[in-house]
């Protein structure tokens, strides 16, 4: 839960730009692009796995350096 609580003399833009800093930094909006749609638990399986390959992947070329 995100909560804003307007400074004296803020204006609505700046409270709101203050807003979606917020809500960006929670991870609330990738939460909800996540959830837009139904993923099978076999692609989250996969993304996990491709995640975890690039990781590997870029960490043994970290250490060849």
């Amino acid at each position: 839960m995100v909560k804003l609580t307007l400074r004296d003399k803020e204006s609505i833009q700046e409270a709101v730009r203050r807003f979606r800093k917020l809500v960006e930094r929670s991870g609330l909006k990738k939460e909800m692009r996540r959830r837009e749609f139904y993923e099978k638990p076999s692609e989250t399986k996969r993304r996990a796995r491709l995640r975890a390959e690039r990781r590997s992947r870029r960490n043994r070329m970290l250490q060849g350096v």
